[in-house]
């Protein structure tokens, strides 16, 4: 059989190598040799061997570390049993706002969560549908420890909302020519601008400090100003302001962008590399494996919070950029802004003055006077809010109307002939957007506005006419 190499600045790591400086044959070394192969394939001969050696000395030390920490466990397997949790018999209560809205399936999801030893408290949103681990619409607190499947693959996807001073007249006199608008400054999915934008982002230490996100400066460069696809979106539309509004406009209808997208391709591989290193240093049962934790006293928990927190500010970047080139060719500036975040971490205290970590998965911060925006659906309102700072569901409302059909359900229920009576109604004009986007696929917004009148206050409403999305119906967790 073949011995699997690296090749190291014109010379091939073998496994005899690793062998030779002590390794024992077998499954240690095949996982060594494809961590170097990953993470460390431009470093020099006598850095991988350092690091190859400081494993092998003292694996424990390495069993919480985000690259060597399988060849760690492989090095001691005893190791793994003093890492099995099992879950509380009881769950931890919670509040349900909207109970009448949720699926069984998000429910069960929040109840296993609720059964975390290291949850302290949570609660579910009106929105919320099933998604991998915790539920879409989920919050939860945690103590010390943070779950990567809770704050969701697209970590950091946001809303974010700008109004000119233009109104309902020119958007019908200019539809043309908003719709190039759109068209020429968007890009979803695997489209990206062929000339980038720079930003302070691209420059983030964590490009050079932490292994795993260093090999995607190259991706967050090629992706940054973009969209993702699946419910993402950027699309024109008319808000509505009344009299003493929050930032002392006058009533009326505004022409305003709302945007919907995340940290794309680094935020998707941050996501997914901490969740597999997660479930290899916590084990539980399998209904919760992928609510697996990672303790921030340890050096893979503080690394995937920086990580995180990066793909936080590259969502916010990716969202500026767009509302630029819109602005720009609108030959505008805008008179607000409001933006939130609504898959994410923060470390936030409770009443009792303790610290949690609070996990909103497809939920909407909604501290006392914190801003943020609940869309609907393409021909839906959207609203923007204020938080009232509602302690029981952890300062948190849902983050949209939440869906009523699976992706699957909408593609083999709804037709497009239907859609495009729905949008006709509601004169929306639709670019890009698939079956399992359709508006009948969401819940009805304003019935979930009106379960959660104790957590925000509307300020505004905001209604889509031109929605821009990607091409193709591929999905995507929000």
């Amino acid at each position: 059989m073949r011995q699997k190499g690296v090749r190291m600045k014109r010379k091939m790591l073998s496994g005899k190598d690793l062998i030779k400086i002590g390794y024992p044959e077998g499954k240690a070394v095949g996982i060594a040799i494809n961590t170097v192969l990953k993470y460390f394939r431009r470093s020099e001969k006598e850095e991988i061997f350092s690091m190859l050696k400081a494993v092998l000395a003292d694996p424990k030390k390495f069993v919480d570390d985000s690259i060597w920490n399988k060849t760690a466990l492989a090095l001691v397997p005893g190791e793994k049993k003093s890492r099995v949790h099992e879950l509380l018999k009881n769950r931890i209560e919670y509040p349900i706002y909207g109970a009448v809205e949720i699926e069984e399936g998000a429910r069960n999801q929040m109840e296993i969560a609720m059964k975390l030893p290291v949850t302290v408290a949570g609660a579910l949103m009106p929105d919320a549908h099933q998604g991998y681990g915790l539920p879409i619409g989920g919050v939860l607190a945690t103590d010390n420890a943070v779950i990567p499947y809770g704050v969701g693959v697209d970590i950091g996807c946001r809303m974010c909302l700008t109004a000119y001073p233009l109104d309902g007249k020119f958007l019908e006199r200019h539809r043309a020519n908003l719709k190039q608008i759109l068209i020429d400054n968007t890009r979803f999915g695997y489209e990206t601008f062929q000339r980038a934008k720079d930003h302070e982002v691209l420059y983030h230490k964590a490009f050079d400090e932490i292994p795993v996100v260093r090999n995607l400066r190259g991706k967050a460069i090629a992706q940054i100003g973009s969209s993702g696809s699946g419910n993402h979106f950027v699309e024109f539309g008319l808000m509505t302001l009344h009299d003493n509004n929050e930032w002392k406009l006058p009533a009326g209808q505004y022409l305003s962008v709302l945007s919907h997208s995340g940290s794309r391709g680094l935020g998707a591989e941050i996501a997914r590399h901490y969740t597999r290193v997660a479930k290899q240093v916590c084990l539980l049962p399998g209904q919760a494996s992928s609510l697996a934790w990672l303790d921030l006293n340890t050096e893979a928990g503080q690394e995937y919070w920086i990580a995180m927190n990066l793909a936080g500010d590259y969502a916010s970047a990716n969202h500026h950029q767009i509302h630029e080139r819109i602005a720009q060719a609108l030959g505008e500036k805008h008179l607000l802004m409001v933006e939130n975040h609504h898959n994410f971490a923060w470390k936030e205290k409770l009443a009792d003055g303790s610290e949690v970590i609070v996990h909103r998965k497809g939920a909407t911060p909604a501290g006392e006077g914190v801003f943020g925006i609940i869309p609907g659906s393409m021909t839906a309102p959207g609203f923007v809010v204020k938080g009232k700072g509602n302690a029981s569901s952890l300062n948190s409302a849902s983050h949209g109307a939440g869906r009523l059909m699976s992706r699957g359900q909408a593609k083999q229920s709804i037709t497009n002939k239907m859609v495009k009576q729905e949008l006709a109604k509601h004169e929306v004009d639709l670019l890009g957007g698939g079956l399992d986007e359709a508006p009948m696929a969401y819940k009805d917004i304003r019935q979930v506005m009106q379960h959660q009148t104790e957590l925000v206050e509307v300020l505004g409403e905001f209604t889509p006419k031109i929605v821009r999305m990607c091409g193709d119906d591929s999905a995507a967790e929000d």
